[in-house]
């Protein structure tokens, strides 16, 4: 099959990179391997300069890599700069970046009248739709539109050109809570249609544990992990230890020695526990919370290791 197919066979990635390498003066890319399949909604977590927004300009063909392959409905990313295939590949993927890139002059109206030039499955009738139902005044210029207001433009366009896959850096920063629910109501309509996925870096790790079907968190240049949400939220638990209690479940062995993670403060000890229903069982007199993507971060990232 040709680099430059507009389509994938079913089961294939829609995205699929191995061993992403980009080097920069102060930071770098370390071998990062990441994919999303069909009907996924993929949560890209990490703090700020972890390596997010570097990975996903990588995904696009906007930074030239210094190693590592990665493609992007199945075509090579280092051929989307060139070619009418490579713009039939872009017309299938909507991108919104963590800051509005249209001109600050333009109204909205305006943005829907140049994305229908650029676009060769432009829907006007989806944009106007998404336009009243995100609130946005068509006569209102980029410049005075909110940080939030305008992410749901950017969101907008997205959505109304007959895109494939979502690519999300950021996207619900700046909406307040209710917003928020609404594009994420928007997200899991989008995913429902057979032959699409949003791959989503967010801060805001409450909405990925709404809607991600898997977590991947990456720290430094290199993914730490790369989870099923559920397993995390669902599975997973936090188990809160006094000295004597957290040295009796070390001694247990109910949890390998080598996985034992943990954060120690004033009251005690904060214990990261695989299976919080086994846990529970065998230890019964220690609480265990359920697991947030936050906390599971916190303890990957920061926790101790026995």
């Amino acid at each position: 099959m040709s680099a430059m197919a507009s389509d994938i066979t079913s089961g294939t990635p829609l995205i699929e990179a191995h061993g992403l390498t980009k080097h920069y003066q102060d930071f770098s890319l370390q071998g990062v391997d990441l994919t999303v399949n069909e009907g996924e909604i993929v949560g890209f977590v990490g703090q700020n300069g972890a390596g997010k927004s570097t990975t996903i300009k990588a995904l696009l063909g906007l930074t030239a890599l210094d190693g590592g392959i990665a493609r992007i409905l199945g075509t090579d990313v280092n051929d989307l700069a060139h070619g009418t295939a490579a713009a039939s590949i872009k017309e299938q993927i909507g991108v919104v970046f963590d800051t509005v890139s249209m001109p600050g002059h333009l109204c909205v109206a305006d943005v829907g009248r140049v994305h229908a030039r650029a676009f060769g499955q432009w829907s006007q009738h989806v944009f106007d739709q998404l336009v009243r139902e995100f609130g946005l005044a068509p006569d209102k210029q980029v410049k005075d539109l909110s940080r939030g207001m305008g992410m749901k433009l950017s969101l907008a366009c997205a959505l109304s050109h007959g895109a494939r896959l979502l690519v999300l850096d950021e996207a619900t920063a700046g909406l307040d809570p209710m917003a928020r629910d609404e594009i994420l109501d928007r997200l899991r309509t989008f995913v429902e249609e057979p032959g699409r996925a949003v791959l989503m870096s967010s801060h805001i790790t409450s909405d990925l544990e709404k809607i991600a079907d898997r977590v991947l968190c990456i720290e430094d240049g290199r993914i730490v992990f790369d989870l099923a949400k559920d397993e995390i939220t669902d599975e997973m638990g936090i188990a809160r230890c006094r000295v004597a209690e957290f040295e009796a479940v070390a001694a247990s062995g109910i949890i390998p020695e080598r996985e034992l993670r943990y954060r120690r403060h004033d009251y005690g000890i904060d214990l990261l526990v695989p299976d919080r229903f086994a846990f529970a069982r065998q230890f019964p007199n220690i609480p265990v919370d359920h697991m947030t993507i936050d906390d599971y971060m916190t303890l990957t990232l920061k926790g101790g290791v026995r």
